[in-house]
């Protein structure tokens, strides 16, 4: 409502077939896990200006999803989740986790509405737009559990993590213990009790590594941020970096925008 008004393009209502729920937004599949996020991350609805439409994978948290190898337990939780939060309206489905790339293909051919899973399907984008003499770097949480399935489902063509020769560089946020305020949301035996941070550690830690990374790549063009708990910082690293920088904000931006284009109001 602005002024009082309505929207003037709606002058009648019709269900969506199976829909229960209307002027939805995103949906978004949370990770069975207990942790905070600042205003940015994936797991803080408050920081956005569209709907958001939560739904757990019940079972799958940060160690069953990232960690273990035989990750074909997550995939029904997933479905479900997908199918749920499809049947309450929700106009496209997102993951919180980088790392459910690994299931990109399965839950978008699940459902009838897009599937954004992972903040990587940014990558190929992002190569299209530089030139051939440039990278892009690739900030994961922690680079050790990233396979060649996550990259494959999402379009990332490259060898083995860390091959720069294919216009892709992986870095690790978390490894070597340089994000303990990181640590102590997500990383069992680090945890706090309970999972707590310090914005100002969190973001000078996070953008001393972030700006590292890029400094050890100097033909960096841009920059992905895999993990949803990055955004909150992504503006801080960039006016020391200054290059474009992708994370899990652009992309559910991106992703609203073209499920409920904006209008357009101005003169000529």
């Amino acid at each position: 409502m602005i002024n009082g008004d309505h929207d003037q393009g709606i002058r009648r209502i019709t269900a969506r077939p199976n829909r229960r729920a209307y002027g939805m937004g995103l949906g978004v599949i949370l990770l069975d896990d207990v942790y905070p996020g600042f205003p940015g991350d994936v797991r803080n609805a408050s920081a956005y200006p569209f709907p958001i439409q939560y739904e757990i994978a019940a079972g799958v948290d940060i160690h069953r999803l990232v960690v273990e190898e035989d990750k074909s337990p997550c995939l029904e939780p997933l479905l479900r989740a997908a199918r749920r939060l499809e049947e309450l309206g929700c106009r496209a489905i997102i993951g919180e986790c980088g790392y459910f790339a690994y299931f990109q293909r399965q839950v978008a051919a699940a459902v009838d509405v897009p599937v954004f899973l992972s903040s990587l399907l940014q990558v190929p984008f992002a190569q299209q737009l530089l030139g051939p003499d440039k990278v892009v770097g690739v900030l994961m949480a922690n680079c050790a559990y990233l396979t060649e399935q996550h990259l494959q489902a999402v379009g990332i063509q490259t060898g083995a993590p860390g091959n720069q020769t294919a216009g892709v560089v992986f870095g690790g946020a978390l490894e070597g213990l340089r994000c303990p305020e990181f640590d102590h949301l997500w990383t069992g035996g680090l945890r706090s009790d309970p999972p707590s941070a310090d914005y100002a550690k969190a973001e000078a830690e996070f953008v001393a590594v972030a700006s590292d990374f890029h400094r050890q790549h100097p033909n960096m063009g841009a920059m992905v941020l895999e993990c949803t708990g990055f955004p909150p910082f992504a503006r801080a690293l960039q006016r020391v970096i200054d290059i474009p920088i992708f994370s899990w904000g652009t992309l559910m931006d991106y992703a609203f925008s073209v499920v409920v284009h904006r209008d357009y109001y101005g003169h000529v």
